[in-house]
């Protein structure tokens, strides 16, 4: 990673690597949703769905002007323009990525919006290489469901986080599926999508996780607030399972799981129940975990 941007100004703490990371896997590679144009679109929608609960959790951790805050895992978007809105005036922003489309994508955003002060860098969340307590809120979202191994990126995020300050995150736990009345497309788009997702070790159930996992790594005052969320006919939401097959479909032909006219015929027979408005979707549970570093470390 190359060094930071945002470097000291005169009376302000540095954001900065430190020494070069050592090599890792490729972090895409452990990324259970793929790389492709379809999940990039996913997750710019993605990023407005989710706001209503990125807010409460962000102004749950009491962010403040000069704060300097650091979104892992950020995507083409993430939560980098709510961040920069609560550190204003004075604070700072990073955005870490290891997908070199989705940094350009998050950049272009940024200039878009006119956001200062924010800076969007290409990482792996396990192995950043900044510094150890850079950062007044280390946030990740949807980020920790989707790798073998959350405590490496979790324990990673406690590092960077200063004494006393936060870390939080907003990740699903998509067992508590519900589409009623009920339909064998949806069923079988859950079936699939379940075992493609863990094919690397990722977990479905994440989010009834969070809560443990922050408190193994030592976080303290660590709290999670669960949130279900059903979604109108037409709303992008609404037809999230389907579109996370879609973003899988190469990885489950390659598995076997379907081929490519099954795919294509639960999709249709899915997306066509989902336009009957008397039909209620509720695609998974969404947990709100924080937790404060101790500020004797």
């Amino acid at each position: 990673m190359a060094e930071s941007e945002l470097g000291a100004v005169a009376g302000e703490p540095s954001v900065k690597p430190a020494s070069p990371a050592a090599a890792v896997d490729d972090p895409n590679a452990v990324y259970a949703l793929g790389s492709s144009s379809g999940e990039s679109a996913r997750l710019q929608r993605q990023a407005e769905e989710l706001a209503p609960d990125s807010l409460a959790l962000l102004d749950s951790v009491g962010l403040r002007p000069g704060d300097i805050a650091i979104d892992v895992g950020c995507g083409p978007r993430g939560v980098i323009d709510l961040l920069a809105e609560r550190v204003a005036p004075g604070g700072r922003v990073v955005g870490l990525d290891a997908d070199p489309v989705h940094v350009a994508m998050a950049s272009e955003f940024v200039a878009r919006r006119g956001l200062s002060d924010v800076e969007v860098v290409c990482g792996d969340a396990r192995n950043t290489g900044f510094e150890a307590g850079s950062f007044d809120l280390v946030h990740a979202r949807t980020l920790l469901i989707t790798v073998p191994q959350p405590a490496e990126v979790l324990a990673e995020m406690v590092r960077l986080a200063r004494p006393g300050r936060w870390v939080a995150g907003l990740e699903p736990d998509t067992e508590a599926a519900i589409c009623y009345p009920p339909h064998p497309a949806f069923d079988r788009l859950c079936e699939i999508f379940s075992m493609a997702f863990s094919r690397n070790g990722a977990d479905p159930r994440f989010g009834r996780r969070m809560a443990a996992l922050y408190r193994q790594a030592g976080l303290e005052d660590t709290t999670v607030e669960v949130r279900a969320g059903v979604y109108p006919a037409g709303h992008s939401r609404r037809t999230i399972r389907a579109d996370l097959v879609r973003s899988m479909h190469l990885q489950i032909i390659e598995m076997g799981l379907a081929d490519q006219l099954e795919l294509d015929e639960l999709d249709v027979a899915a997306r066509k129940h989902f336009e009957n408005p008397d039909v209620l979707v509720m695609p998974g549970l969404y947990f709100l975990a924080r937790g404060r570093k101790s500020a004797s470390v």
